[in-house]
């Protein structure tokens, strides 16, 4: 079975910009963690997996200076409408490269670990297959090619509003590492 790692990095981090107006959107992203821009703690991981392909949607800043010339890299237009948008154009390009499962973590993520992605890429169950964290649900999501279709175009929310009304599309996997979300530069300066 084909299966491509997603890493969704588009959106303009304006929780994080909220103490310094005037920072550019998506700063966040190339913001120095521990010694190297936060999304290169989410690539990493991804890219220690070995899993079919690494797909990185940008949007609001261009990522190409921290991609792995490796990854493909496909810009989002309309990442201000929401991540869901994001998620639609990952997939998107996982069907015309013919894979069968997308296993999505997010940019500002830095504690996923590359076992996570592995084990949420092999689990059985699904079509969706949430990794969790002492009982939450967390990233990486596999989302297998059968329930694409059925997931929302706009908004925030991904593969979450399908698993809430749809439970029984779930399976849930316990994995290491942490959930650790920079949303702030109070949780970055936390991380580091």
């Amino acid at each position: 079975m084909s299966v491509a790692a997603v890493i969704l990095a588009a959106g303009a981090g304006t929780r994080f910009n909220r103490d310094d107006p005037g920072a550019s959107p998506g700063a966040k992203l190339l913001a120095k963690a521990r010694g190297k821009p936060l999304i290169e703690w989410a690539i990493g991981p991804a890219v220690e997996a070995e899993l079919d392909e690494l797909v990185v949607v940008c949007g609001a800043v261009d990522l190409s200076g921290v991609v792995p010339d490796a990854a493909t890299l496909l810009r989002n237009e309309d990442w201000s409408l929401g991540q869901a948008t994001s998620l639609r154009v990952a997939l998107d390009w996982c069907a015309r490269q013919g894979h069968l499962s997308a296993v999505v973590g997010l940019g500002d993520l830095p504690g996923l670990t590359a076992d996570s992605w592995r084990t949420i890429a092999a689990a059985r169950g699904g079509p969706i297959v949430f990794a969790t964290y002492y009982g939450r649900r967390g990233h990486p999501v596999r989302l297998d090619a059968e329930i694409w279709s059925l997931l929302p175009i706009s908004g925030d929310e991904g593969a979450r509003s399908l698993a809430n009304r749809r439970p029984e599309l779930v399976t849930e996997l316990a994995c290491e590492g942490t959930t650790v979300d920079i949303d702030t530069q109070e949780d970055l300066r936390r991380w580091n």
